[in-house]
């Protein structure tokens, strides 16, 4: 049977307790190849590898520590989110396993329903195309959610019709690799982050399949914060030489960028040196390096 990878990501980025229990949680059965944490978006990301059926189970135990660990009522990240386990992806590497990814997403989705957590199905899997959009149930916040699920603007896919009272809400999808990709500007001007953000992201006419949004470090730096959605076609070196075009004009240019999880061996075709990722290994954060390893 195919290898799967999925790529939970919780609304916790600082108390290292929690997360080691929670990555106890997700790695029952599966194959942790990767946590990254970021106090200022108050999240981490765990990416994960298994078979079909056991990575569901991974999943579910991992979605009932985060219900037991994480309070929403406490969020204050940087980072849009509704829930402690905010966004459950399966994903595909190889084209033939999309079907199969599809297949376990939705069997995610219903365990996590039947935890008492409402889920909603977006990208691919969206029961319309309207859904499709993260930003389309984040916008607003939680309290925002609440509001739209009481008044029965919005039904969940799975699980109750109102969001869990500590736990929130949780995105499922099933999609190939994208790449999580932030980019430090030399400025401390969140509306220059913005602006640039506003441009990059594929609504405002930059590469198809950018998201992006600015927002200001503790440590003072202004960040584009993107998800590219195709990282092979749009490799990270693209993604910086449309930030520097963008915010040059804005007397601002990029001077770090960071990634978050793991990513395609292509994406990194034509990466500029003049702008490290900090901590980047391309020996542990390829998709490819880390399937290559071998298992205990």
């Amino acid at each position: 049977m195919p290898s799967l990878l999925a790529v939970p990501n919780v609304s916790e980025g600082v108390d290292g307790e929690r997360l080691d229990r929670l990555q106890s949680a997700f790695a029952r059965g599966a194959r942790l190849l990767d946590r990254h944490s970021d106090a200022d978006h108050g999240r981490s990301v765990f990416t994960l590898a298994g078979e079909p059926g056991v990575l569901t189970e991974a999943l579910a135990s991992g979605a009932e520590g985060a219900l037991e660990t994480i309070d929403m009522r406490d969020y204050r990240g940087a980072h849009p989110a509704i829930g402690a386990l905010d966004v459950c992806p399966v994903v595909w590497f190889r084209p033939e396993d999309r079907e199969t990814a599809r297949t376990e997403a939705v069997a995610v989705a219903t365990q996590i329903g039947g935890l008492g957590v409402p889920v909603f199905l977006y990208g691919e899997l969206a029961r319309d195309p309207g859904r499709a959009e993260r930003a389309y149930f984040r916008n607003g916040g939680l309290a925002e959610l609440w509001l739209r699920m009481e008044s029965g603007e919005l039904r969940p896919d799975f699980g109750p019709e109102l969001p869990h009272r500590t736990a929130g809400a949780t995105l499922v999808t099933a999609r190939p690799p994208l790449a999580a990709f932030n980019v430090e500007l030399d400025s401390g001007d969140v509306e220059i982050a913005r602006a640039v953000a506003a441009g990059l992201r594929e609504a405002g006419g930059g590469p198809p399949g950018v998201r992006a949004i600015g927002l200001l470090l503790s440590g003072g730096r202004a960040q584009v914060s993107t998800n590219v959605h195709d990282p092979m076609a749009v490799p990270l070196g693209e993604v910086v030489e449309r930030v520097r075009a963008l915010a040059a004009p804005l007397s601002a240019h990029p001077v770090e960028a960071e990634l978050v999880g793991l990513i395609p061996q292509a994406a990194l075709a034509g990466y500029p040196e003049d702008v490290p990722m900090r901590g980047f290994d391309p020996a542990r954060h390829t998709i490819e390096a880390r399937l290559a390893e071998p298992t205990n």
